[in-house]
Formats: C-alpha cells, sequence, structure tokens
C-alpha cells in the first residue's frame, strides 16, 4: 500500500526553457495544424509574443527532468504495475518561445478502490513562467495494479 503520508508533500521543481524548435517539432508530433504553433508570423499575428507551447506541451518539463521517476521511486511504484489514469490542465496564460517555466508539483491525494487492488496517487502542479505568472496548472494521476 501507497503510504497516505505523503499526501500533501512538495515535490522537486522542474525548470524547461521553451525553444522554437522544439515547440515545432511537438505540434506536429501531436497532429495540430493551427499555423499559430509552427509559424511565427501567424502566432504573433493571432496576439502571441512568439510560438505559444501547444497543448500538453508542459507535462514534458517533469518528463524530461526525471521527476516523474522520481515519484515513482519514493512511493515505490513499479512501472511493471503503472497505469496512467487521468491528466489535466486549466491555462491562465500563453507560454510562449523563450519563456522559462517551472512546475511546481505536490502529491495531493492517494486513494484506493476495489478493496486496495487499484490505488491512486493525485499529483497537481503550477507551471509559472519566469516573471513568477501562473501559467498552468496541471492534475496527473497515476494508478497502481496490485
Amino acid at each position: 500500500m501507497i503510504d497516505k503520508a505523503f499526501i500533501g508533500r512538495e515535490l522537486a521543481p522542474s525548470t524547461l526553457t521553451l525553444e522554437r524548435g522544439r515547440l515545432r517539432f511537438f505540434a506536429q508530433a501531436i497532429g495540430e495544424t493551427d499555423p499559430v504553433y509552427t509559424d511565427l508570423d501567424a502566432a504573433r499575428a493571432a496576439g502571441y509574443a512568439d510560438l505559444p507551447a501547444p497543448p500538453t506541451f508542459l507535462f514534458a518539463a517533469e518528463l524530461e527532468s526525471g521527476q516523474s521517476m522520481a515519484l515513482l521511486e519514493l512511493l515505490q511504484i513499479p512501472l511493471s504495475k503503472l497505469l496512467h489514469g487521468e491528466q489535466g490542465f486549466t491555462y491562465h496564460r500563453a507560454a510562449c518561445a523563450g519563456d522559462t517555466i517551472t512546475v511546481r508539483p505536490r502529491i495531493t491525494d492517494i486513494y484506493d478502490k476495489k478493496a486496495g487492488a487499484l490505488e491512486f496517487v493525485v499529483k497537481t502542479a503550477e507551471a509559472r513562467n519566469q516573471r513568477d505568472e501562473l501559467v498552468a496548472e496541471l492534475r496527473t494521476v497515476i494508478v497502481c495494479r496490485h
């Protein structure tokens, strides 16, 4: 069983500087066709300072930093038992190429279902830019099968 004492624990922050090339590549990889994500002139015409980060891109900061794996190690969840339960984003402002985004996660809930056969870990995080402005709130639910 995952120790519920971890509820409320803040995890190490992750920082990622957004680069145009990565934003374009990600947009193409997810099949995004809106030119604001790949064409600087289109992005600026739409009111962005630079290419905006496509939807779900901010999750990359934690993946790249290794913090997602560190969470599994902390909670002693083997990869063979891991399921992706849910992921959500609430956006407050655009994150654009040139911005440096810091994601600060926290474990907000741990609960089980099916008499403990499934355990759920809820992690929420704030993503802030280099001006400490709230860019987005992220929510992830991971599931451990027993």
